[in-house]
């Protein structure tokens, strides 16, 4: 299901948002919103209201 509702997120937030004249430059702006954007400032319920980052920087830590 988590992987349903990134898609849909994906979609809604920058996918339908703009125009991509071709493959590089949509693959680039998807992976700058993905980098830039929902691992780092978006916090997600499923992992107690904290981002991607700070889970993964925690996990780090913890090792």
């Amino acid at each position: 299901a988590c992987i349903e509702s990134f898609h849909s997120i994906l979609k809604k937030e920058e996918i339908n948002h703009h125009k991509y004249y071709d493959f590089n430059a949509a693959r680039k702006a998807i992976f700058e919103y993905i980098e830039s954007w929902y691992n780092r400032k978006s916090i997600h319920s499923a992992i107690n209201y904290k981002t991607p980052q700070e889970v993964y920087e925690a996990a780090l830590a913890a090792a």
